[in-house]
């Protein structure tokens, strides 16, 4: 009886996951943020709710990311445009056939086109399912993501949060985030800025997705997220 039991939970926590995850942007949510910090009440009050950021989970999203490290998203999206119209459609088998001639003049960085591999091969070789993936605690998650050469902790958080709707993480490797905060509160270093949003837990997500939202609003930028 108890293997049945865990036969069960096994099978149907994916669907049971699934269905009561909300989005991060939501009114309830927020209701409890701003009881924390009223900060978002005037952001929202200036600019409005922002979008909920979001792409399906799999191998494209995180080739997405990757590409996104460190550049502009309208230089990683032209990217990925190249990739993807080269191939013909991207998978992991197709970028581990491509040469490193391919590859640069596909995308244009050497590193990335190693990531892109380290990436692919791990999908090929089973040493990570995408799909498993989504149904594991956000620790475990996290682990697994950044055994891959080349995503490391930003990576993680973006696919966490875009991907995966988690709530509650705050990406403190994101340049945008860090700007945003240092203009709001004037703390300069990454590990101050990180105890104080500890008291937006456990809605952390949200509150980077408001100071996203304030931070492109303010300087007239688009999102540029697809």
């Amino acid at each position: 009886m108890d293997n049945l039991l865990r036969l069960l939970a096994v099978t149907f926590r994916p669907m049971f996951k699934k269905n009561m995850q909300k989005s991060i942007v939501n009114r309830n949510d927020l209701y409890h943020l701003i009881k924390r910090d009223n900060l978002f009440k005037r952001v929202e009050e200036m600019f409005g709710m922002p979008p909920n950021w979001s792409r399906p989970p799999g191998f494209i999203s995180l080739v997405k990311i990757i590409l996104e490290q460190q550049v502009s998203l309208a230089s990683a999206k032209a990217n990925f445009l190249k990739l993807d119209t080269y191939l013909k459609g991207i998978t992991p088998t197709a970028i581990l056939k491509l040469s490193d001639l391919e590859m640069r003049s596909c995308q244009g960085s050497r590193q990335k086109a190693v990531y892109l591999r380290a990436l692919s091969e791990a999908i090929v070789t089973e040493k990570i399912s995408l799909e498993r993936l989504a149904f594991l605690p956000v620790k475990k998650i996290r682990n697994e993501l950044t055994s891959i050469k080349g995503i490391g902790q930003w990576n993680a958080d973006i696919y966490l949060m875009f991907c995966l709707q988690e709530k509650d993480i705050f990406p403190i490797g994101d340049i945008a985030l860090v700007t945003t905060v240092r203009e709001i509160t004037g703390m300069q270093s990454k590990e101050e800025m990180l105890l104080f949003t500890e008291h937006w837990s456990p809605y952390r997500s949200l509150a980077a997705y408001f100071l996203w939202h304030y931070y492109l609003s303010s300087r007239n930028k688009s999102p540029c997220i697809e």
